[in-house]
């Protein structure tokens, strides 16, 4: 579902229980102003008009308890949201109160010998990344939308980001988390042990869990010492397995330390140098697909020579037709940049229907050319781009309207559409949403692909947890 009207509305909230949340937060813990409140309403590509009664900012996790104790109480819905970069509409209330930790930014503690840092949620991941460097350490979650998505956002989502190959999700990044439950009360589990083995793990319910089972109020995060040596190169292909192959090759010839590898093909990437300011093409010629390498090492010199290593080998075998390495650090932004825009190219082009799907690393080649003709058949002129996280199995496989038809006609048919692109994932025993889960907009189609007996487990958890389903009521099962 792709509009406003399509969500089921949240009940009216009585005067009453706006009054007890606004004096519980204080002037300055809410607002009504439609200046104010307005952004916090519109995912970011505009697909999703939201509305909220009430905008709570509450400035510490007890403040959380207590609201969330009397929107129990009284069986007010709530959303929660963190810096509104989610793209699939799990953000944006429709009737419930909004509550945004924007306020809540403290940095409880730091430790270098245990490599954690605790965080409260309304941190932004970019403030997260600093504060790790000031205490000489790499915090290595890291995407597009780092300025503004926040800790408790990206941990909600179980983002991945560009360095998932060497590091993992983020629920590989977390080793505690505080939670305000459904019931106002608080789970206290900002641990820092990289080892308890005392029964469940609990915080691993609510990472991914897109404010379902609570609100995050603030995370432990591992932290990794600093790589004293990066190298990043761009690399072009005449398919898109001989970008994998490479991948495959490159574990091998680096010895685990390829941090990146980011694929592109070239309708996307010329999307990028179309649109966006200050790009230019990073080889002399064309190619079918393009990699973004980065390879990082704790040796002062490491990361240049496996590169170096790297790109010779794969020569020598001819897995690659062209490649340039970033000579400085101006160099490796200005190649990350025609990865990262990707996004804002596509918006510039027009309506576009937006895909997250992972497939098992050995048949992505294999799935995106299928894919490719399934969608041509559905609609011919399609324009497809396709663009990810290849290291991890993920990819973007977005689809633009053809040229010359009406945006209108073309969104009309985006259910449809989605539903060849995600048949295809689970075909090839895969997933309809890699990293940005499932929100509002692909709850519904997810019952189709999900093992059922998975599906009344996470019901029995949340109706354990939430048993008025006042958390995000109408995301997830």
């Amino acid at each position: 579902m792709s509009t406003a009207t399509a969500f089921a509305e949240a009940p009216a909230v009585a005067a009453e229980v706006i009054a007890q949340i606004k004096a519980v937060v204080g002037d300055a813990g809410w607002s009504q102003d439609p200046g104010r409140v307005d952004p916090k309403l519109t995912e970011w590509r505009g697909k999703w008009k939201g509305h909220t009664p009430l905008l709570v900012l509450p400035k510490s996790t007890e403040e959380v308890s207590k609201v969330v104790k009397i929107c129990y109480d009284n069986g007010v819905a709530i959303t929660p949201q963190g810096g509104n970069t989610g793209l699939v509409g799990g953000q944006i209330p429709f009737g419930e109160i909004l509550i945004s930790l924007e306020r809540m930014k403290t940095v409880r503690d730091v430790a270098p010998t245990d490599d954690t840092m605790v965080l409260e949620s309304g941190l932004t991941l970019l403030e997260a990344q600093q504060i790790a460097e000031g205490a000489n350490r790499y915090f290595p979650l890291s995407l597009a939308a780092e300025g503004t998505a926040t800790v408790g956002g990206v941990i909600s989502t179980n983002a991945g980001g560009t360095a998932v190959l060497r590091y993992g999700v983020t629920r590989d990044l977390v080793s505690g988390l505080e939670v305000v439950l459904p019931t106002g009360e608080i789970f206290n589990g900002l641990k820092r042990l990289r080892k308890d083995n005392t029964g469940y793990d609990l915080k691993q319910m609510f990472i991914g869990a897109e404010g379902t089972l609570g609100i995050i109020t603030a995370a432990s995060l591992k932290l990794f010492p600093i790589m004293n040596s990066r190298s990043v190169a761009i690399v072009g292909f005449e398919s898109s397995q001989k970008a994998i192959d490479l991948l495959v090759r490159a574990k091998q010839e680096t010895g685990g330390t390829v941090e990146a590898f980011e694929l592109m093909g070239r309708y996307g990437l010329s999307l990028v140098l179309k649109h966006i300011p200050d790009t230019r093409e990073p080889l002399s010629a064309e190619y079918p697909w393009y990699a973004l390498i980065e390879v990082a090492s704790g040796d002062p010199e490491g990361a240049s020579a496996a590169m170096e290593r790297l790109l010779e080998a794969a020569f020598e075998e001819e897995l690659v037709l062209d490649a340039a390495i970033a000579q400085n650090e101006t160099q490796a932004a200005e190649f990350w940049r025609l990865r990262e825009d990707h996004s804002a190219a596509e918006k510039a082009e027009g309506a576009a229907w937006k895909h997250d799907v992972s497939v098992p690393l050995s048949r992505m080649a294999e799935y995106m050319e299928e894919g490719d003709k399934a969608i041509q058949a559905f609609l011919p002129g399609a324009r497809l781009v396709a663009f990810g996280h290849v290291g991890d199995g993920n990819v973007h496989f977005n689809v633009i309207l053809p040229e010359g038809m009406d945006a209108g006609e073309f969104n009309a048919m985006r259910d449809a559409g989605s539903k060849v692109v995600h048949d295809l994932a689970h075909a090839y025993e895969g997933s309809i949403s890699a990293e940005h889960g499932l929100g509002r907009m692909k709850t519904q189609e997810a019952l189709q692909y999900k093992d059922p007996v998975a599906v009344a487990a996470m019901q029995a958890v949340r109706q354990a947890l939430d048993p008025k389903r006042i958390m995000n009521p109408h995301v997830l099962f």
